[in-house]
This record gives structure tokens, C-alpha cells and sequence, in this order.
């Protein structure tokens, strides 16, 4: 297990790597200029060939190792002071990127950590009963809330979830801050999630209910709830563990869909008005800080498989 994780370290800043080079690909890209002010105002000339030159925004390549020194600390070989700098932000005046990602960081992650948990507990509920009434009414409900699951999508969930309790009943305030602006967002965020996880364990506790050892299980006179928690749904949970790692990191850094029906500030605002305002330095420090949180989620994954079930062997 030390071997894989020191591996997999290893390999963390090769794959940091590739994604900036296809991020900054893609970003440069983008059209429009982002100096550019919100009232369609630009600067004067002089102001942004300044800061053009400042940033290296004419220049393409020089832009791309300079922030990557910066970035990573070695543009101190090179005589530069900086390190795990992701820039000043081009459109949000006097913030840079870290701090913004700092502020909304966490909101994110409260936001998708109560998503995953709720998701987690009622997907596996769902698929569980599903599995064990296959065929009977229970199942038919369980098919239903994953069909539903996947079929909505979280701005039409939200939407509704808003308008029924937010404006027509009044139970739930509107914003964002205390515990009970929370829920509305945790149930619609979950929901494709818990659809997700109730299918993968509906589907897995089908198979390993008709295996040997569950056979022999029930032969040696175990208990119904013993067989299904026990032995049939440690090995069943194994695809939902594979699932949970990305799902994590994705709910984790925020879902700008969520985030903007409940008015959110978290990470997944701030990258879809820097795609929106080409702000290359916070889609690009956003990008890194996902892309750094999904790798480590996965691993993580890869570690837990061998406490759910010691008889795997993780190789690199």
C-alpha cells in the first residue's frame, strides 16, 4: 500500500500537467477580450497594453510557463519569489485567485460533503430494499426514484424545491449561512448522486445475492439481515465505492447549476463567470484545485477498496 500511494503521488504532478496544458489550450481560446470591462467599457490603450505586457496576454507561451512557474514555485530558479501563486483575478479588481478560491472552497465543500452523505445513505437504502423485494412493489419504487433521479435535472429540482417551500409554504429561508438554507440544496445536489448509487447497489446486491458464499451464508443458518448487510453488501458496495470517489470531488467543488438556482457562493460561480469573462488566471487555478482534489479522491478510493474487502491487492 505504501508503494501505490508513494506511485500515485508521483504521478499527481505529471497529471497536473497535462491537464493545465489542455486547460490553458482550450482557455486561450475562448473568445473575447478579457480586459474588458462589465459595462462593455474597455481601458484605454495605453492602460491595456500595460497590462497586457504585465500579464503576458499577448503572448501566449511566455504566459503559459510563467504562470506555471509561479504555480508551482519553480520560477524561483528563474529568480522569481513566488510560489503556489495562481494570479491576481483579470476581472475581479485588487482579488487574486487564491483567495477567491479560498473563500469559496469550503462552501463547496459543506455544500457537497451533506450532498454525498444524504446521497450515500439513501441510495444504498433504495437499492438495498430494492434488491431484496426484486420484483415487488418496494423494488417498482426504488426503479422509479432512480429513474426519476437521473431524469430531472438539478435546475428543474431546485427550482421546484425553491418555489414549493422557499415561496409558497415559507418553511425554508432563501440565501445562505445558516442550517436551514442548507437542505434545499443538499437534496437537489444528492439526488442524481443517490439515483447513481441506488442503481449501482440494486444492481450489484442482485448479483452477489445469487453467489456461493451468500448461498452457504444462509445454509449455516445466518440471519436474513446478517446475509444482506453482512456479507452480500460488502462485495455489492464495491461498485458504489468506485463511484464515489469522482462523485465526491465533483459535488465537493461545487455544482454551478446549485449554486445558482440558491444563490451559492461557491466554486462552481466563480469558474463558469471566468469561462463567461475568460479570467484565465482563475479558470486556470480553479481547474488546478479540482484536478488536484479529484486525484486525491481516487486514490483515497483505491485505499478504501482493501478495508471493504482485504482479499483485493491494489497494484500501481
Amino acid at each position: 500500500m505504501a508503494r501505490l500511494i508513494f506511485w500515485r503521488l508521483v504521478q499527481l504532478p505529471v497529471l497536473l500537467l497535462v491537464i493545465y496544458t489542455l486547460t490553458f489550450a482550450l482557455a486561450w481560446m475562448i473568445p473575447g477580450n478579457p480586459l474588458s470591462l462589465q459595462d462593455a467599457r474597455r481601458p484605454d490603450k495605453a492602460i491595456e497594453e500595460a497590462m497586457k505586457a504585465q500579464y503576458n496576454l499577448d503572448e501566449p507561451w511566455r504566459f503559459y510557463w510563467q504562470y506555471l512557474g509561479d504555480a508551482t514555485g519553480l520560477g524561483m530558479l528563474v529568480g522569481r519569489d513566488r510560489i503556489l501563486d495562481l494570479g491576481n483575478s483579470l476581472r475581479y479588481k485588487d482579488q487574486r485567485v487564491a483567495g477567491i478560491i479560498g473563500d469559496a472552497l469550503p462552501v463547496s465543500v459543506r455544500l457537497g460533503a451533506a450532498a454525498i452523505l444524504l446521497a450515500l445513505v439513501v441510495g444504498v437504502g433504495v437499492g438495498v430494499l430494492g434488491a431484496a423485494r426484486r420484483g415487488g412493489v418496494a423494488d417498482v419504487v426504488s426503479l422509479t426514484i432512480v429513474l426519476t433521479g437521473i431524469s430531472l435535472p438539478t435546475f428543474v429540482t431546485g427550482a421546484a424545491l425553491l418555489t414549493v417551500f422557499c415561496i409558497w409554504l415559507g418553511w425554508l429561508p432563501i440565501g445562505w449561512g445558516r442550517f436551514s438554507q442548507l437542505i434545499l440544496p443538499t437534496v437537489t445536489l444528492s439526488l442524481p448522486f443517490a439515483a447513481y448509487i441506488a442503481r449501482l447497489t440494486r444492481l450489484g446486491m442482485i448479483e452477489v445475492m445469487g453467489s456461493d458464499f451468500v448461498r452457504t451464508a444462509r445454509a449455516k443458518g445466518a440471519a436474513a439481515s446478517a446475509v444482506v448487510f453482512k456479507h452480500a453488501l460488502k462485495v455489492a458496495f464495491l461498485p458504489v465505492l468506485s463511484f464515489l470517489g469522482p462523485a465526491a470531488a465533483a459535488a465537493m467543488t461545487g455544482s454551478f447549476v446549485v449554486e445558482q438556482v440558491f444563490n451559492i457562493p461557491g466554486m462552481g460561480q466563480h469558474f463558469v463567470a471566468a469561462v463567461q469573462n475568460k479570467d484565465l488566471f482563475l479558470i486556470m487555478g480553479v481547474v488546478l484545485v479540482y484536478s488536484t482534489i479529484l486525484i486525491l479522491f481516487n486514490l483515497a478510493v483505491d485505499l478504501a477498496y482493501v478495508f471493504v474487502d482485504p482479499r483485493i491487492e491494489l497494484e500501481d
